[in-house]
């Protein structure tokens, strides 16, 4: 293993932490100030495996669409859409106002 990050300090985890928004105790601050270094190192070995002809994927066996295609087939009309609805307007759904809406 190469030589582990160094200059990580206190300070730093309490910088880092703030800016993930992550109340830690002293004890983790001192905890991840010494670990860091080590998690660091650990990442860097890791980004070295994969070659410049190795490609950036998302996942590594191939997805595909497993929807079925899209075709126009008969469906509701909209009159028979709104026919079981309480209450409609225009040719919409009308719905109780929410959210302090006047």
């Amino acid at each position: 293993m190469s030589d582990p990050v160094s200059g990580i300090s206190r300070q730093d985890v309490q910088h880092l932490a703030g800016l993930a928004r992550i109340d830690l105790s002293d004890a983790e601050i001192d905890h991840l100030a010494e670990e860091l270094p080590a998690i660091l190192d650990h990442v860097a070995i890791v980004q070295q495996a994969a070659g410049d002809d190795v490609p950036a994927m998302s996942h590594p066996l191939p997805v595909d669409n497993v929807f079925r295609p899209d075709e126009v087939r008969p469906s509701l009309t909209q009159d028979d859409a709104l026919a079981g609805a309480p209450a409609s307007d225009q040719g919409r759904f009308l719905v109780p106002k929410i959210l302090g809406e006047e």
